[in-house]
This record gives C-alpha cells, structure tokens and sequence, in this order.
C-alpha cells in the first residue's frame, strides 16, 4: 500500500503523469483499507493472542506509513482533482490525522516491549527502523500539506497546528537515530550477531532515505534554513545504506545460483 503511493508521488514529481498516479492512488488507497482494518480486525479477534515480548515490532507501524503515503500523494494530486478538491484535501488530512494516531497508539507499546522485556540480538531485527521511518513520513506529509496550504482554505486556517505537529514529529524521528545506531552496535559488535544479507534490511534502508526526505521538506516547509547544510550527508548515507544492501542482495543471488543443486530422488511406483 505504501509501494504504490511512494511509486505514484514518482509519477507526479518526476514523471508528470498524473493519470498513473490518480490509478497508483486508487490502488494505494484500496489495498490500505483492506490490509489495516483487516490486520487489526484478526488480531482483536483471534482467539489466543501472543504476548506482547512477542507479539509487536516495528512492523506494525506499516499502518502509518501507509497512511501518510496515501497523505502525500492526494495532497500532490490535488492541481488535477477538478471539482473534487475540497473533498481530497479533506481526505489528505485525514489520512494524516489518522497516520499520526496510529504512530502514538503502536509507539508507547515497543517502546514498553523495548524497556521492559529482555531482547535478544535475533530479535533486534532490522525492521524496528521503521519506529524511525514512519515518524519520518509523517513529516514528510506534513511538510507537503504546508507546503500546498495555499490550495485549501482549511490548511490556512489550521497552518499553525500543522506546523507545529509536523516539526514535533521530526523531532521524534531524530531522537531515534542515535538509539537504533547504538541497539545496532550492541547487536553487531558487542553481541557478534552476523552480519549478512537480509531481505529485512530494506526495512533500514526505507527509512533512512524518508528521514533525508523529510528533512529537505521541512526545511522548505516551516523556513528552517539551518537544516539544508545536512541534507547532502543524509543523502550520503541513505545512499551508502541502499549500495550495501543492494550489494548483498546481488552477492546472495550469486552464490544462490552457483550453489551445487542436490539431484532429485527417483519418484517411488505406487
């Protein structure tokens, strides 16, 4: 859900093909009903429940980055939604009202989980970056609704709010930086967990690049011109962070390829 709104935003701002990207959106805003009421419906109704030592991570958060993806791209839409304007900015706002519940209602219960229960270096799994990644969309959507308050007169009137609101979320993404950099440490380095190719480190690399994006948009959004300086290095790193990645990626399917295939056992008569 969140894919096919980040992949329509691209269409918008790179590509300007808007006719995709209102049918990314439609998709993005089906597949994020269905799958967030879903999950939350079978979790509230399921029988036996997990503990929460086990039952939470980072990847719960997906709701909000859904959310605020599908945030983002109607505000974006908005110069071709016609008639409809009113009706989608409402939506937008909405869909970041909603995000930004989901993110303070998910985040005390990890960060409870994170104090108050033991972690083991297994389970300190990359994905716990988006506790960072969808505070930092947050943002982003945020910063792109200041940015287009011009467009709706109900912007205008709450601005303010939004500005505030969005600059608290920022903040938030940063504090987690140093603590997810020093958990990391402790897992790698002090705990020697291996290090090796994960699918689930693109759970890392996401937020990372949305934190770099988050912050040249607010910088523009609230006229924070202190932040520009920094936009380069975050850049750097998102980039480095995907390059490795990648990098494993490309040497796992590698060795996967070369790997000897065992021969298959001859089928019994019946």
């Amino acid at each position: 859900m969140a894919g096919s709104c980040v992949l329509g935003t691209q269409f918008v701002v790179i590509g300007h093909e808007n006719g995709v990207a209102w049918i990314l959106w439609g998709v993005g805003v089906t597949l994020s009903f269905t799958v967030i009421y879903a999950f939350f419906a079978a979790v509230t109704l399921r029988g036996v429940k997990p503990d929460l030592e086990t039952g939470i991570n980072g990847a719960w958060l997906i709701a909000t980055v859904g959310s605020q993806s599908i945030a983002i791209l109607s505000t974006l839409l908005l110069p071709t939604a016609g008639a409809y304007k009113t009706a989608l900015v409402t939506f937008a706002l909405i869909m970041y009202l909603m995000g930004c519940m989901t993110y303070l209602t998910i985040i005390p219960l990890i960060l409870y989980r994170f104090t108050f229960f033991r972690l083991t270096p297994a389970e300190l799994t990359p994905p716990y970056w988006i506790n960072m990644g969808a505070v930092a969309i947050t943002t982003l959507a945020g910063a792109t609704l200041i940015m287009n308050a011009g467009r709706s007169s109900l912007l205008t009137a709450i601005l303010p709010f939004l500005k505030g609101l969005t600059l608290y979320f920022w903040a938030t993404a940063t504090w987690w930086i140093p603590l997810l950099l020093i958990l990391g440490v402790w897992r790698h380095l002090y705990r020697h967990f291996p290090l090796r190719y994960s699918p689930q480190y693109w759970g890392m690399v996401f937020p990372l690049g949305m934190y770099t994006a988050c912050t040249i948009r607010l910088s523009q959004a609230v006229d924070l011109p202190l932040l520009a300086p920094v936009t380069p290095y975050l850049l750097a790193i998102a980039l480095f962070a995907w390059s490795l990645t990648f990098a494993g990626l490309i040497h796992e399917l590698v060795r996967d390829f070369g790997r000897p295939r065992l021969p298959e056992s001859p089928a019994r008569p019946s």
